[in-house]
């Protein structure tokens, strides 16, 4: 945790703790690569942004517009430095930014034991802001990006629960999320405000740290190309 400068009203010293931004990483697989957002990507993801929009009717997706990627690009490093969440630019197997995805959310619980963790570490965290250009979709690598980022949090963070949401409308996120295993909590209604400026119903869903196992052994299982029978 890093420390605030203390209030210069105070009698006493008193400091808040800010947490720590979580380390830049780049997750690789065959299908895709995610790599920590830069503003270097501002073309690359106008690029993938452009053509038919209608698969973002529900998601926030940026505008192929330079300034509205800039923009995105600078919400999602102010995310970062508050030490909330670490978007990626989403790659494909041959480098080319298809889309983007993000750890958010990050929560730190007051527990006993948080001292023995690093103090980046969540103890959960939500996957999402997630979106794909067309020729991305349907390819392996929107599961892949799941199982990279999946294994990441509870393999390497230790995460005891990561959520994943998405507007109750949205029937083919929903299905995708339902498909990688993660359980349906419930519907918060009127929840936000959504990306076409309705008042937003949000499906919310979690894989927790036991259900992680199987959920990834399935995932992985998912990836393998069919067997051939001669």
């Amino acid at each position: 945790m890093r420390n605030l400068p203390t209030c210069q009203r105070c009698h006493h010293e008193y400091r808040v703790d800010v947490p720590s931004p979580l380390p830049h990483v780049a997750l690789h697989g065959a299908h895709c690569t995610l790599r920590p957002i830069a503003s270097d990507d501002r073309d690359a993801l106008m690029a993938a942004a452009e053509g038919n929009r209608g698969a973002f009717r529900y998601s926030w997706v940026p505008t192929p517009d330079a300034n509205d990627v800039e923009r995105y690009i600078d919400a999602a490093c102010a995310e970062h430095a508050a030490g909330a969440g670490l978007a990626f630019v989403t790659c494909d197997s041959g480098g080319s930014v298809v889309g983007s995805t993000r750890f958010m959310n990050a929560e730190r619980w007051a527990t006993p034991d948080r001292h023995e963790r690093p103090d980046a570490d969540p103890d959960a965290i939500e996957i999402g802001s997630t979106w794909l250009t067309a020729r991305a979709r349907r390819t392996g690598i929107n599961t892949e990006a799941k199982l990279l980022m999946l294994a990441h949090a509870f393999e390497v963070w230790q995460v005891r629960r990561v959520t994943i949401k998405t507007d109750a409308r949205n029937a083919m996120s929903r299905r995708a999320i339902e498909r990688l295993g993660a359980h349906l909590d419930g519907v918060l209604r009127s929840h936000m405000r959504a990306s076409d400026g309705t008042e937003r119903d949000s499906a919310w869903y979690s894989i927790t740290a036991a259900e992680w196992p199987d959920v990834g052994t399935r995932l992985r299982a998912r990836l393998l190309p069919p067997t051939t029978h001669v």
